[in-house]
C-alpha cells in the first residue's frame, strides 16, 4: 500500500534559520511535491515564526534523510503525517 507523507516544519526564527532550511529543501527539491509557507503578517508586524507544509514524493529513504536533516537544525520543530493511499 502506498503512503503519502506530509511534513510540518515550524521555524521559530525565520530570519536566522532560513538559509539552512532553504539549503536542505533545495537538496531534496525532487522529493517535494507541494510546499506551502505560512507566517503572520499585519500592517505593523511580520512574524519571525513560520510554518512550512511539505507534501513529499519519491523514495522513502530520501524523505527520511530530509526529515532527519531538518530535525537537526536549531529552532525547528518537525512533525510527520502519514496517510495510506
Amino acid at each position: 500500500m502506498a503512503e503519502r507523507i506530509i511534513l510540518g516544519v515550524q521555524v521559530s526564527n525565520r530570519v536566522e534559520n532560513i538559509l539552512d532550511v532553504q539549503k536542505i529543501l533545495t537538496e531534496y527539491g525532487c522529493n517535494i511535491k507541494t510546499r506551502l509557507g505560512l507566517h503572520e503578517v499585519t500592517e505593523s508586524h511580520c512574524s519571525n515564526v513560520g510554518l512550512l507544509i511539505l507534501e513529499t514524493y519519491g523514495n522513502e529513504a530520501d524523505i527520511r534523510q530530509m526529515e532527519s536533516k531538518l530535525k537537526k537544525l536549531k529552532g525547528l520543530t518537525v512533525k510527520k503525517m502519514v496517510f495510506q493511499i
